[in-house]
């Protein structure tokens, strides 16, 4: 059927375009205009048309985020529970993110975090979240296999092909590491770690296998570059660390998880546990300005309540002593740990206005919003139903203002963030939401409405609310079908899984095979994940190709 978006903002940065105009629609597809009559108009006067969001950072599926759920059932009770947290959602939490995803106007999401070992789990929960098409990046960088052949000084190829045979048999859509050989040094009694501290038991540092995992990456044709949690996270002087790992990158592409918090420097320097920490956002920025190999998203804080899951033991196991409510999992097992940790991102509290602040100016002091991703790490920063409020405030100085004035004087004496002037436009939020994160991927077939694109595309009403504009979008299409319609799911629909195709050695998988089956009594094929967890249907999978 042949179908035209008729009379709207049409606003795709890619094509610099941001102008009234029509979008064509024909067989799933953005088409150019054909020259004919269509079968269906869609009136989208006084609209703006985009296209459907791609989300790149957040928390959906996996271990930690079922235990999530399972610690904190209180707040699926509570009357002051928000309704925007996955976690108060027990039951019903795959169609409750997908539905508040596609009102949103998003159409496509990705879980940041699947250790290969988990990954049959965590790919039959992403199947269960209609609407959206999804995937998940395979951790790597803590299990010990990876650390065996680093230490044994097996490099180059051995590395590559372990690393290919994992994203491969977790049908991973790129690589993550996270806190390189923290867990293990965790094991050893360690409670921090910087780049070039030396992990025990292996020899190594974070250094050395960051490196080999962004060789790695390159080697294999990846899209997405390796997405790293640095060492240090939410401690003063953690902008050191970023800047140190971003040198260790040398060049060789590198996207950067959550960064606001990394953008605390310390007050005192030469006492980084003193004293508090400052806004580092300028220095941050600048970093990312200065080096077109890196990227970022942003993890931005919202006030409120909220539990942070991350497989960082060594950061979670330090933060249990701010959890509220009191009451935490941490798992320190094989390979990839983490744990849950509730916190509260205390309404007016002077820490938590600092690190609100921090993200928003990453944000507002950005010369590329393309590598500068809208995130809040949910739920780690807050859940992502925050992101229409983020974007108000990104379009609205005044309203910023206002924000900022209900603050304590924090905000202004260790931010810059009150002297901001800039307000983003539609065509930069679009970038922040739609072609940055879609290009990060290596989605060239989203995140912009040019012929060829699928035909995911969010109708907002243009109203200078944007809070409420962009939390219920006027029409949602996916594929060219209306899935969302005046901020209501009007049409259920399975989306599909996402993921990499990867050619990984035969000697490789044996000797995995070999060390699998020591070390759980399991082989390869136990921890793969097959065709069948898809579900039956032939689109219900989309394979992703790795570019040579």
């Amino acid at each position: 059927m042949l179908s035209v978006i008729r009379g709207g903002r049409v606003v795709d940065p890619t094509a610099s375009r941001d102008s009234v105009g029509d979008v064509w629609i024909e067989d799933g597809r953005i088409i150019d205009p054909p020259g004919r009559e269509p079968d269906a108009v869609i009136d989208a006067a006084g609209c703006v048309v985009m296209a459907g969001g791609v989300e790149v950072h957040s928390h959906i599926a996996g271990g930690n985020v079922i235990t999530s759920r399972l610690l904190l059932p209180d707040l699926y009770v509570s009357e002051a529970a928000p309704d925007g947290h996955p976690f108060a959602h027990a039951g019903g939490a795959a169609a409750w993110i997908g539905s508040t995803y596609a009102r949103m106007g998003y159409t496509t999401a990705v879980e940041p975090a699947m250790p290969p070992t988990h990954a049959l789990g965590t790919q039959l929960e992403l199947a269960d979240i209609p609407l959206l098409d999804r995937g998940a990046l395979t951790v790597m960088g803590n299990d010990d296999q990876l650390l065996e052949m680093l230490r044994e000084r097996q490099g180059g190829n051995a590395v590559r092909d372990l690393v290919a045979l994992s994203v491969a048999q977790s049908r991973g859509l790129g690589v993550k590491c996270i806190n390189a050989g923290g867990a293990s040094a965790f094991k050893d009694g360690a409670l921090r770690l910087s780049l070039d501290d030396e992990i025990p038991c292996y020899g190594l540092s974070t250094r050395q296998i960051m490196g080999s995992l962004l060789d790695a990456v390159e080697e294999i044709g990846v899209p997405h570059p390796l997405h790293v949690h640095c060492n240090n996270l939410g401690l003063p002087g953690a902008d050191d660390s970023f800047m140190a790992t971003l040198d260790a990158a040398e060049g060789r592409r590198i996207h950067f998880a959550h960064a606001q918090f990394y953008a605390y420097g310390a007050v005192d320097p030469a006492n980084p546990g003193t004293g508090g920490f400052r806004s580092a956002a300028e220095r941050i920025a600048q970093a990312i300005a200065d080096n077109p190999n890196a990227t970022l998203d942003i993890g931005q804080v919202v006030f409120g309540q909220t539990v942070t899951v991350s497989l960082d033991i060594l950061r979670q196991f330090a933060g249990r002593k701010g959890a509220k409510p009191k009451k935490w999992v941490l798992n320190a097992g094989d390979a990839e740990g983490g744990g849950v940790v509730p916190f509260l991102y205390r309404p007016r509290g002077p820490t938590s206005s600092l690190q609100w602040a921090i993200g928003l100016e990453i944000m507002l002091l950005s010369t590329d919003p393309e590598r500068t991703i809208l995130t809040t790490d949910h739920p780690n920063g807050g859940p992502f139903t925050q992101y229409p409020r983020i974007i108000h405030l990104l379009m609205d100085k005044s309203e910023r203002d206002r924000e900022i004035a209900t603050l304590p004087k924090i905000v202004g004496e260790r931010s810059g963030l009150p002297g901001l002037e800039r307000e983003y436009t539609l065509s930069e939020i679009a970038q922040l939401t739609r072609s940055g994160p879609a290009k990060l991927l290596g989605l060239d077939d989203r995140g912009h409405l040019r012929a060829g694109a699928r035909a995911d595309v969010a109708v907002y009403r243009d109203d200078t609310d944007r809070t409420a504009m962009f939390t219920a979008a006027k029409l949602v299409l996916k594929d060219g079908v209306p899935i969302v319609e005046d901020g209501e799911v009007v049409e259920w629909r399975a989306g599909r899984t996402l993921s990499l195709t990867v050619e990984s050695d035969k000697a490789m998988a044996k000797r995995a095979d070999t060390y699998l089956t020591e070390r759980f009594g399991e082989g390869l094929d136990s921890f793969a994940v097959p065709d069948a967890a898809f579900g039956d249907g032939p689109d219900n999978f989309e394979a992703v190709p790795c570019r040579v």
